[in-house]
């Protein structure tokens, strides 16, 4: 299982844990908002809102809520003041941090981005100096229980991915981010679980850490998704069951 995968992972496991729903249910509700006013608030014909939704109901965000909030945005208020930015660095070790960034404060923003890398061990870098690093591709982990993990990665072939990899039951899926929506219609309709789909920033070539500095990265990158502007935080860190026990003891 990729780093991505793992971090995210480890992330719905905190989560429970936390009890971060409130803070969760903001950021969901950010990203609708901005999905809609990119393309409108009918998700047949806006990708976004419809991956949107799909995380927001991932979450168990009630669907009283999210309709709320895609009207809300409909209606020119919410979302309006929201501005996108993507903030780049380096954690414990060197490697290379996206913090990708929903705010109507981009002061507020910055300075808090700026500081939990100078608590976390980091440095906050100039635009460009990781960016080059990652590519946008569609993500989405599929499920094999009960079925050969060979097969599912077969689906997912014929049906047009880029890349595919297995770990135990779970298989994960990458596409160019315009043909994430038909693979994962195709994997459905084969009978494939598809248990989460995104687009998210994928690393080309992932970096070794040793434990301390793994697990010092890791928990770098949850303190600046603590943050409320911060939508979410892409590494090229590999990331070793070793760090992950590490990082989670603490």
């Amino acid at each position: 299982m990729s780093g991505h995968s793992k971090w995210a992972q480890i992330k719905r496991q905190k989560g429970v844990a936390d009890a971060k729903r409130g803070q969760v249910f903001t950021k969901l509700g950010r990203e609708l908002a901005v999905a809609v006013r990119e393309a409108g608030p009918n998700p047949d014909m806006n990708p976004r809102l419809r991956l949107a939704m799909d995380r927001a109901r991932s979450a168990n965000m009630p669907v009283d809520t999210i309709d709320r909030a895609i009207k809300r945005a409909a209606g020119g208020g919410e979302g309006a003041s929201l501005e996108q930015i993507v903030y780049e660095g380096y954690g414990p070790g060197g490697a290379a941090l996206l913090v990708e960034v929903l705010t109507d404060n981009r002061k507020r923003a910055v300075a808090e981005v700026r500081n939990a890398f100078s608590r976390g061990g980091g440095s906050l870098g100039e635009a460009g100096c990781v960016a080059w690093l990652f590519d946008q591709q569609g993500v989405f982990t599929v499920e094999a229980t009960g079925r050969d993990p060979e097969e599912v990665e077969l689906w997912a072939i014929d049906a047009g991915a880029e890349d595919v990899r297995a770990d135990g039951e779970v298989v994960e899926v990458y596409t160019i981010p315009a043909e994430l929506e038909s693979v994962k219609a195709a994997l459905v309709k084969a009978g494939a679980t598809v248990s989460a789909a995104e687009l998210a920033m994928v690393p080309k070539t992932s970096i070794e850490l040793g434990d301390k500095e793994a697990g010092a990265t890791l928990r770098l990158m949850e303190r600046l998704e603590d943050l409320d502007d911060v939508q979410k935080v892409s590494t090229n860190l590999e990331i070793s069951e070793a760090a992950l026990a590490e990082y989670a003891e603490r």
